[in-house]
Protein backbone atom coordinates (compact mmCIF):
# COMPACT_ATOMS: atom_id res chain seq x y z
CA UNK A 1 0.00 0.00 0.00
CA UNK A 2 1.28 3.47 -0.80
CA UNK A 3 2.50 5.63 2.08
CA UNK A 4 1.64 9.18 3.17
CA UNK A 5 3.95 12.02 2.26
CA UNK A 6 6.73 13.15 4.58
CA UNK A 7 8.35 16.56 4.23
CA UNK A 8 11.43 15.65 6.29
CA UNK A 9 14.03 13.11 5.23
CA UNK A 10 15.49 11.30 8.25
CA UNK A 11 18.09 8.71 7.39
CA UNK A 12 20.70 6.63 9.14
CA UNK A 13 23.70 6.56 6.84
CA UNK A 14 26.99 4.72 6.87
CA UNK A 15 30.18 6.55 7.94
CA UNK A 16 31.33 6.54 4.29
CA UNK A 17 28.17 8.32 3.18
CA UNK A 18 28.26 10.75 6.10
CA UNK A 19 31.81 11.86 5.22
CA UNK A 20 30.63 12.82 1.71
CA UNK A 21 27.28 14.48 2.37
CA UNK A 22 27.81 16.15 5.76
CA UNK A 23 28.04 19.97 5.90
CA UNK A 24 31.58 21.12 5.17
CA UNK A 25 32.55 17.96 3.28
CA UNK A 26 35.34 18.58 0.71
CA UNK A 27 33.88 19.74 -2.62
CA UNK A 28 36.31 17.55 -4.57
CA UNK A 29 35.03 14.46 -2.79
CA UNK A 30 31.41 15.46 -3.41
CA UNK A 31 32.07 16.12 -7.09
CA UNK A 32 33.86 12.77 -7.47
CA UNK A 33 30.94 11.01 -5.78
CA UNK A 34 28.46 12.87 -7.98
CA UNK A 35 30.34 11.59 -11.03
CA UNK A 36 30.27 8.01 -9.70
CA UNK A 37 34.04 7.98 -9.29
CA UNK A 38 34.16 6.84 -5.63
CA UNK A 39 34.01 3.19 -4.53
CA UNK A 40 30.42 3.24 -3.35
CA UNK A 41 27.87 0.53 -4.05
CA UNK A 42 24.24 -0.36 -3.55
CA UNK A 43 22.19 1.73 -1.16
CA UNK A 44 25.21 3.88 -0.17
CA UNK A 45 25.62 4.97 -3.78
CA UNK A 46 21.94 5.85 -4.12
CA UNK A 47 21.96 7.69 -0.78
CA UNK A 48 24.92 9.84 -1.79
CA UNK A 49 23.35 10.65 -5.16
CA UNK A 50 20.06 11.46 -3.45
CA UNK A 51 21.69 14.14 -1.29
CA UNK A 52 23.95 15.46 -4.05
CA UNK A 53 21.01 15.80 -6.47
CA UNK A 54 19.70 18.37 -3.98
CA UNK A 55 22.99 20.24 -3.74
CA UNK A 56 23.06 24.03 -4.08
CA UNK A 57 26.26 23.60 -6.08
CA UNK A 58 25.02 23.52 -9.69
CA UNK A 59 27.93 21.43 -11.02
CA UNK A 60 27.60 18.80 -8.29
CA UNK A 61 23.85 18.62 -8.73
CA UNK A 62 24.08 18.29 -12.51
CA UNK A 63 26.73 15.55 -12.24
CA UNK A 64 24.72 13.59 -9.65
CA UNK A 65 21.58 13.69 -11.79
CA UNK A 66 23.56 12.60 -14.86
CA UNK A 67 25.11 9.67 -12.96
CA UNK A 68 21.76 8.52 -11.61
CA UNK A 69 20.28 8.58 -15.12
CA UNK A 70 23.16 6.57 -16.55
CA UNK A 71 23.62 3.94 -13.85
CA UNK A 72 22.98 0.41 -15.14
CA UNK A 73 19.64 -1.04 -14.13
CA UNK A 74 21.54 -4.03 -12.72
CA UNK A 75 22.84 -1.72 -9.98
CA UNK A 76 19.53 -0.05 -9.18
CA UNK A 77 17.21 -3.06 -9.43
CA UNK A 78 18.50 -4.82 -6.27
CA UNK A 79 18.23 -1.53 -4.36
CA UNK A 80 14.55 -1.27 -5.29
CA UNK A 81 13.91 -4.56 -3.46
CA UNK A 82 15.01 -3.02 -0.15
CA UNK A 83 11.76 -2.43 1.77
CA UNK A 84 13.48 0.09 4.06
CA UNK A 85 14.10 2.46 1.15
CA UNK A 86 12.90 5.98 1.90
CA UNK A 87 9.85 7.17 -0.13
CA UNK A 88 11.80 10.16 -1.46
CA UNK A 89 14.45 7.83 -2.88
CA UNK A 90 11.68 6.22 -4.88
CA UNK A 91 10.42 9.60 -6.04
CA UNK A 92 13.93 10.53 -7.17
CA UNK A 93 14.18 7.24 -9.07
CA UNK A 94 10.91 8.01 -10.85
CA UNK A 95 12.01 11.46 -11.92
CA UNK A 96 15.40 10.25 -13.12
CA UNK A 97 14.51 6.88 -14.69
CA UNK A 98 10.85 7.06 -15.69
CA UNK A 99 11.47 5.42 -19.07
CA UNK A 100 12.97 2.29 -17.48
CA UNK A 101 9.97 -0.05 -17.34
CA UNK A 102 11.56 -2.72 -15.14
CA UNK A 103 12.76 -0.22 -12.56
CA UNK A 104 9.41 1.54 -12.53
CA UNK A 105 7.70 -1.80 -12.06
CA UNK A 106 9.73 -2.32 -8.88
CA UNK A 107 9.00 1.23 -7.69
CA UNK A 108 5.25 0.83 -8.28
CA UNK A 109 5.11 -2.30 -6.12
CA UNK A 110 7.38 -0.96 -3.36
CA UNK A 111 5.53 -0.74 -0.01
CA UNK A 112 6.97 2.72 0.72
CA UNK A 113 5.97 4.42 -2.53
CA UNK A 114 3.71 7.44 -2.02
CA UNK A 115 0.45 8.32 -3.75
CA UNK A 116 2.12 11.53 -4.94
CA UNK A 117 4.84 9.54 -6.73
CA UNK A 118 2.36 7.14 -8.32
CA UNK A 119 0.16 10.03 -9.43
CA UNK A 120 3.19 11.70 -11.04
CA UNK A 121 3.90 8.47 -12.91
CA UNK A 122 0.28 8.22 -14.01
CA UNK A 123 0.46 11.75 -15.42
CA UNK A 124 3.89 11.60 -17.08
CA UNK A 125 4.91 8.01 -17.85
CA UNK A 126 4.93 6.23 -21.19
CA UNK A 127 2.68 3.38 -22.32
CA UNK A 128 4.81 0.54 -20.92
CA UNK A 129 4.95 2.00 -17.41
CA UNK A 130 1.25 2.89 -17.49
CA UNK A 131 0.44 -0.76 -18.21
CA UNK A 132 2.46 -1.77 -15.15
CA UNK A 133 0.77 0.89 -13.04
CA UNK A 134 -2.68 -0.24 -14.14
CA UNK A 135 -1.80 -3.77 -13.06
CA UNK A 136 -1.46 -2.67 -9.41
CA UNK A 137 -5.20 -2.97 -8.84
CA UNK A 138 -5.31 -2.78 -5.05
CA UNK A 139 -3.68 0.63 -5.24
CA UNK A 140 -6.12 1.78 -7.93
CA UNK A 141 -9.10 0.75 -5.79
CA UNK A 142 -7.86 3.00 -2.99
CA UNK A 143 -6.80 5.91 -5.24
CA UNK A 144 -9.26 6.37 -8.13
CA UNK A 145 -7.62 9.70 -8.95
CA UNK A 146 -4.71 7.68 -10.33
CA UNK A 147 -7.12 5.90 -12.68
CA UNK A 148 -8.28 9.26 -14.01
CA UNK A 149 -4.67 10.43 -14.41
CA UNK A 150 -3.78 7.34 -16.46
CA UNK A 151 -6.81 7.88 -18.68
CA UNK A 152 -5.87 11.57 -19.15
CA UNK A 153 -2.25 10.74 -20.03
CA UNK A 154 -1.82 11.16 -23.83
CA UNK A 155 0.64 8.23 -23.82
CA UNK A 156 -2.00 5.79 -22.57
CA UNK A 157 -3.15 3.43 -25.30
CA UNK A 158 -6.85 3.19 -26.06
CA UNK A 159 -7.01 -0.47 -25.07
CA UNK A 160 -5.70 0.36 -21.60
CA UNK A 161 -8.05 3.32 -21.22
CA UNK A 162 -11.04 1.19 -22.20
CA UNK A 163 -9.94 -1.41 -19.65
CA UNK A 164 -10.03 1.30 -16.99
CA UNK A 165 -13.53 2.39 -17.99
CA UNK A 166 -12.77 5.23 -20.38
CA UNK A 167 -15.47 6.34 -22.78
CA UNK A 168 -14.70 7.72 -26.22
CA UNK A 169 -15.50 11.46 -26.16
CA UNK A 170 -16.99 11.22 -29.66
CA UNK A 171 -19.50 8.68 -28.40
CA UNK A 172 -20.36 10.89 -25.44
CA UNK A 173 -20.91 13.87 -27.77
CA UNK A 174 -23.30 11.77 -29.86
CA UNK A 175 -25.37 10.99 -26.78
CA UNK A 176 -25.37 14.42 -25.14
CA UNK A 177 -26.69 17.62 -26.79
CA UNK A 178 -24.37 20.64 -26.68
CA UNK A 179 -25.05 23.18 -23.91
CA UNK A 180 -24.59 26.93 -24.03
CA UNK A 181 -21.89 28.52 -21.95
CA UNK A 182 -22.93 30.59 -18.96
CA UNK A 183 -21.10 33.40 -17.26
CA UNK A 184 -22.32 32.03 -13.95
CA UNK A 185 -20.89 28.54 -14.44
CA UNK A 186 -19.62 27.18 -11.13
CA UNK A 187 -16.25 25.50 -10.69
CA UNK A 188 -16.20 21.99 -12.10
CA UNK A 189 -13.91 19.02 -11.51
CA UNK A 190 -11.59 17.41 -14.04
CA UNK A 191 -14.39 15.19 -15.32
CA UNK A 192 -16.50 18.26 -16.23
CA UNK A 193 -18.98 17.76 -13.38
CA UNK A 194 -19.42 20.11 -10.44
CA UNK A 195 -19.66 18.80 -6.91
CA UNK A 196 -23.18 20.21 -6.69
CA UNK A 197 -24.20 18.21 -9.75
CA UNK A 198 -22.78 15.02 -8.26
CA UNK A 199 -24.71 15.53 -5.04
CA UNK A 200 -27.84 16.36 -7.00
CA UNK A 201 -27.58 13.10 -8.92
CA UNK A 202 -27.57 11.18 -5.66
CA UNK A 203 -30.64 13.04 -4.40
CA UNK A 204 -32.69 12.51 -7.56
CA UNK A 205 -33.33 8.83 -6.86
CA UNK A 206 -35.39 9.64 -3.76
CA UNK A 207 -36.85 12.96 -4.87
CA UNK A 208 -37.96 12.08 -8.38
CA UNK A 209 -38.06 8.30 -8.34
CA UNK A 210 -35.09 8.07 -10.70
CA UNK A 211 -33.51 4.63 -10.38
CA UNK A 212 -29.97 4.26 -9.12
CA UNK A 213 -29.20 2.32 -12.29
CA UNK A 214 -30.10 5.40 -14.35
CA UNK A 215 -27.92 7.58 -12.13
CA UNK A 216 -25.03 5.12 -12.44
CA UNK A 217 -25.02 5.57 -16.21
CA UNK A 218 -24.01 9.19 -15.69
CA UNK A 219 -21.17 8.57 -13.24
CA UNK A 220 -17.47 8.64 -14.13
CA UNK A 221 -15.15 5.71 -13.45
CA UNK A 222 -13.73 7.24 -10.26
CA UNK A 223 -17.25 8.04 -9.02
CA UNK A 224 -18.35 4.46 -9.68
CA UNK A 225 -15.34 3.16 -7.77
CA UNK A 226 -16.26 5.39 -4.85
CA UNK A 227 -19.86 4.19 -4.96
CA UNK A 228 -18.63 0.61 -5.02
CA UNK A 229 -16.49 1.29 -1.95
CA UNK A 230 -19.15 3.15 0.05
CA UNK A 231 -22.60 2.44 -1.43
CA UNK A 232 -25.47 0.42 0.01
CA UNK A 233 -26.52 -3.05 -1.16
CA UNK A 234 -28.37 -1.74 -4.23
CA UNK A 235 -25.40 0.37 -5.31
CA UNK A 236 -23.08 -2.60 -4.75
CA UNK A 237 -25.29 -4.77 -6.93
CA UNK A 238 -25.26 -2.17 -9.71
CA UNK A 239 -21.50 -1.65 -9.55
CA UNK A 240 -20.81 -5.39 -9.53
CA UNK A 241 -22.56 -5.58 -12.92
CA UNK A 242 -20.16 -3.03 -14.42
CA UNK A 243 -17.68 -4.45 -16.93
CA UNK A 244 -14.78 -2.57 -15.35
CA UNK A 245 -12.78 -4.87 -13.04
CA UNK A 246 -11.67 -1.96 -10.87
CA UNK A 247 -15.28 -1.04 -10.11
CA UNK A 248 -16.16 -4.68 -9.35
CA UNK A 249 -13.11 -5.01 -7.11
CA UNK A 250 -14.07 -1.84 -5.25
CA UNK A 251 -17.39 -3.46 -4.32
CA UNK A 252 -15.53 -6.29 -2.58
CA UNK A 253 -13.62 -3.68 -0.58
CA UNK A 254 -16.88 -2.14 0.72
CA UNK A 255 -16.89 -2.72 4.51
CA UNK A 256 -20.66 -3.31 4.47
CA UNK A 257 -20.63 -6.17 1.96
CA UNK A 258 -22.24 -9.35 3.30
CA UNK A 259 -21.21 -13.00 3.10
CA UNK A 260 -24.30 -13.58 0.96
CA UNK A 261 -23.07 -11.09 -1.65
CA UNK A 262 -19.61 -12.66 -1.60
CA UNK A 263 -21.18 -16.08 -2.10
CA UNK A 264 -23.00 -14.79 -5.21
CA UNK A 265 -19.69 -13.57 -6.65
CA UNK A 266 -17.97 -16.88 -5.80
CA UNK A 267 -20.77 -18.84 -7.48
CA UNK A 268 -20.86 -16.72 -10.65
CA UNK A 269 -18.78 -18.44 -13.32
CA UNK A 270 -18.28 -15.07 -15.01
CA UNK A 271 -16.42 -13.66 -11.98
CA UNK A 272 -12.89 -12.67 -12.97
CA UNK A 273 -9.60 -14.02 -11.67
CA UNK A 274 -9.13 -10.73 -9.79
CA UNK A 275 -12.41 -11.06 -7.90
CA UNK A 276 -11.73 -14.68 -6.95
CA UNK A 277 -8.24 -13.73 -5.79
CA UNK A 278 -9.63 -10.95 -3.56
CA UNK A 279 -12.08 -13.40 -1.97
CA UNK A 280 -9.36 -16.00 -1.42
CA UNK A 281 -7.21 -13.44 0.40
CA UNK A 282 -9.94 -12.64 2.93
CA UNK A 283 -9.63 -15.08 5.85
CA UNK A 284 -13.09 -14.27 7.20
CA UNK A 285 -14.84 -15.03 3.92
CA UNK A 286 -13.10 -18.35 3.35
CA UNK A 287 -14.18 -19.53 6.81
CA UNK A 288 -17.72 -19.67 5.40
CA UNK A 289 -18.47 -23.24 4.28
CA UNK A 290 -20.68 -22.28 1.32
CA UNK A 291 -18.05 -19.83 0.06
CA UNK A 292 -15.37 -22.52 0.36
CA UNK A 293 -17.52 -24.90 -1.68
CA UNK A 294 -18.23 -22.25 -4.33
CA UNK A 295 -14.54 -21.35 -4.63
CA UNK A 296 -13.58 -25.02 -4.94
CA UNK A 297 -15.94 -25.38 -7.90
CA UNK A 298 -15.05 -22.06 -9.55
CA UNK A 299 -12.96 -22.39 -12.75
CA UNK A 300 -10.89 -19.29 -11.88
CA UNK A 301 -9.74 -20.60 -8.48
CA UNK A 302 -6.10 -21.74 -8.75
CA UNK A 303 -5.99 -25.56 -8.30
CA UNK A 304 -3.61 -25.45 -5.29
CA UNK A 305 -6.09 -23.17 -3.49
CA UNK A 306 -9.13 -25.22 -4.51
CA UNK A 307 -7.55 -28.50 -3.38
CA UNK A 308 -7.18 -27.15 0.15
CA UNK A 309 -10.97 -26.93 0.45
CA UNK A 310 -11.67 -30.58 -0.48
CA UNK A 311 -11.12 -31.89 3.04
CA UNK A 312 -13.74 -29.49 4.41
CA UNK A 313 -16.59 -30.87 2.27
CA UNK A 314 -19.40 -32.85 3.86
CA UNK A 315 -20.07 -36.39 2.66
CA UNK A 316 -23.24 -35.19 0.95
CA UNK A 317 -21.35 -32.53 -1.04
CA UNK A 318 -18.50 -34.91 -1.81
CA UNK A 319 -20.96 -37.37 -3.36
CA UNK A 320 -22.72 -34.65 -5.37
CA UNK A 321 -19.52 -33.02 -6.62
CA UNK A 322 -18.01 -36.40 -7.48
CA UNK A 323 -20.71 -36.68 -10.17
CA UNK A 324 -20.18 -33.15 -11.52
CA UNK A 325 -18.99 -32.70 -15.10
CA UNK A 326 -18.14 -29.03 -14.53
CA UNK A 327 -14.99 -29.52 -12.44
CA UNK A 328 -11.44 -29.83 -13.73
CA UNK A 329 -9.86 -33.27 -13.72
CA UNK A 330 -7.48 -32.43 -10.89
CA UNK A 331 -10.35 -31.29 -8.62
CA UNK A 332 -12.61 -34.21 -9.60
CA UNK A 333 -9.86 -36.73 -8.87
CA UNK A 334 -9.13 -35.13 -5.49
CA UNK A 335 -12.84 -35.25 -4.56
CA UNK A 336 -13.17 -38.91 -5.56
CA UNK A 337 -10.02 -39.78 -3.63
CA UNK A 338 -11.32 -37.97 -0.52
CA UNK A 339 -14.71 -39.67 -0.86
CA UNK A 340 -13.12 -43.13 -1.17
CA UNK A 341 -10.91 -42.43 1.84
CA UNK A 342 -13.87 -41.45 4.03
CA UNK A 343 -15.97 -44.40 2.94
CA UNK A 344 -13.09 -46.74 3.76
CA UNK A 345 -12.48 -45.01 7.08
CA UNK A 346 -16.12 -45.34 8.11
CA UNK A 347 -16.14 -48.98 7.06
CA UNK A 348 -18.94 -48.29 4.54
Amino acid sequence: MSQPESSTVRLKVSPEVARIVKPGAPRDAQLAAARGALPLAGKDLLTVLFFLCRSVDAEIKKSAVKTLRELPATILSPICKDESLHPQFLELMVRARMADGDLMGAVIMHPAVTVKTLLYLAQKAGADVLERLAGHQNMLYENPEIVEAIIANPEAEKALKFKLGWQDPEEIIKREPPQEDSEDDEEIDEDGRSQTEIEALMEEADREGLSKYQIAMDLTVSEKIKMGLTGDKEWRSIMMKQANKLIQGAVLKNPRISDGEILMVAKAKTSSDDLIRIILLNKDWVKNYEIKKALLAHPKTPPPKALRFVSFLTMKDLKELAKSKQLTNIISNAIRKELAFRIKKSGG
